[in-house]
């Protein structure tokens, strides 16, 4: 089965350097025949060896971003790809091998979202799905309509409960993927006197919200402060390549 590691980049929220560091880090730890495929509105500055396709149709106008464009990624008309894609954001870390989330038997497979330990709604950082094998995703999504804001925060809590629908919600190891956030800070008042802790066990790292990677990198102040994160240098050897 053909193995695709793709992610999707639109408007000015990421340049091409977040691309590029994506690609070269998988190139580093995916260790497996693969294809690199960005799905983008604009392709400038992506290196060589990045395939890049266009940007998969999904009407959101009216809707506030919450990366509901990622649904078009289920599209029966998913560019010239076949097989398993493994779906990563722009704003991750890849620590480790990952061949592993291609190896895990499942349909479809997502980090279990650390805010919503009750529910079953999944983090759509990274998760691996049958390409062209669900259009259905799409067509429920427009069946929703603007009222899907009433039912579902954003789009990820949409696919769960899609993906749930039908049975096949599987989850990550809960190791494999951490959240910088609730993982890697230390606690107030340490987080003013230490570094962030590296998570030794874990094969990707992801940053939702604040800070960013370059945030980490070099030191954030949130609000009031309490949110304050030395620069976190351990991230030079994965995400720096």
């Amino acid at each position: 089965m053909d193995k695709n590691v793709i992610c999707i980049k639109w408007g000015t929220k990421f340049g091409p350097e977040y691309v590029n560091r994506l690609y070269k880090m998988v190139e580093k730890n995916l260790t497996i025949p693969h294809r690199f495929v960005c799905f983008t509105d604009n392709g400038e500055g992506l290196l060589d060896g990045i395939e890049v396709r266009p940007l998969p149709e999904l009407n959101d106008d009216g809707l506030p971003e919450k990366a509901w464009k990622k649904l078009g990624l289920f599209t029966d008309k998913l560019a010239d790809l076949e097989g398993q894609a493994l779906f990563l954001d722009l704003d991750i870390v890849i620590r480790e091998n990952i061949n592993e989330f291609f190896e895990v038997p499942g349909e479809f497979l997502i980090i279990k979202d650390w805010d919503f330990p009750n529910d079953i709604i999944g983090n759509s950082s990274v998760f691996r799905f049958e390409v062209k094998k669900y259009p259905d995703i799409i067509e429920n999504f427009y069946k929703e309509g603007h009222d899907i804001r009433k039912r579902f925060k954003n789009e990820q809590a949409f696919l769960s409960h899609q993906m749930y629908d039908k049975g096949i919600l599987n989850y990550w190891d809960k190791s494999w993927c951490v959240s910088f956030k609730r993982n890697c800070l230390q606690p107030f008042p340490l987080n003013f006197f230490k570094e962030p802790k590296e998570p030794m066990n874990a094969k990707i790292v992801v940053f939702h919200g604040r800070p960013t990677p370059e945030q980490a990198y070099n030191g954030f102040m949130g609000k009031g402060g309490l949110r304050y994160v030395k620069p976190t240098k351990w991230l030079d050897k994965y995400w720096n390549v």
